[in-house]
């Protein structure tokens, strides 16, 4: 089977509040998701799940509308740090130096790692359940950053949990037969109609 890991578009940006930050498409998110769907439902899609996150519901509607398929949400590709008060998307939080460097001081500390990685196990079972549900079709998941990268890690037999950015609405695609799995492609985002350079590098 073909799974498509998707990241969900561009949120709007949440400073805190009185609980978990769940944020929806920002205008430039809702262009994005719109723009996903026109790109790649015409490859065809058999089936979209979804976290149920609101910036990966409103993602996956337009996709899965498009490709005339379902979408069923399910609760293990939460972000792993949905529980947070605030969501500062990735470009926002670069431009302060000072709350970036905390931001990465954090996400590299080794109880972080260490949280990630059971994370990571979670994440694995509930894409595996998805996969051996859906042998011989191709299917999207619309998550985020950390579960892409928890899955492909572990594809790729890779010690640590985070080794790349994923573009908002990005695609990262896995050929999972019954022996082996295999890496097609990652941070596709033809779609966009410019080249994707990620926050992390500017």
């Amino acid at each position: 089977m073909e799974l498509w890991l998707i990241r969900h578009a561009l949120p709007v940006r949440i400073d805190g509040g009185t609980g978990p930050a769940d944020p929806p498409l920002s205008e430039e998110g809702i262009r994005q998701a719109d723009q996903l769907a026109a790109w790649w439902a015409p490859h065809g899609v058999d089936h979209v799940y979804a976290s149920p996150l609101r910036r990966a519901q409103e993602t996956a509607a337009p996709l899965a509308d498009a490709a005339g398929a379902q979408v069923s949400t399910v609760s293990e590709l939460t972000e792993f740090d949905a529980h947070l008060p605030s969501y500062v998307p990735m470009e926002e939080l670069r431009a302060d130096p000072v709350a970036w460097q905390e931001a990465v001081d954090a996400w590299i500390s080794p109880e972080a790692e260490a949280e990630r990685q059971a994370f990571r196990r979670k994440v694995v079972v509930a894409i595996d359940q998805i996969v051996e549900a859906h042998r011989g079709e191709r299917v999207a998941v619309v998550c985020h950053g950390g579960v892409i990268n928890a899955f492909i890690t572990q594809v790729l037999h890779l010690p640590g949990t985070i080794f790349f950015e994923p573009a908002y609405t990005s695609v990262s695609r896995v050929i999972s037969g019954d022996t082996h799995r295999q890496l097609v492609s990652l941070n596709e985002a033809p779609h966009l109609g410019a080249l994707v350079v990620p926050a992390t590098a500017r």
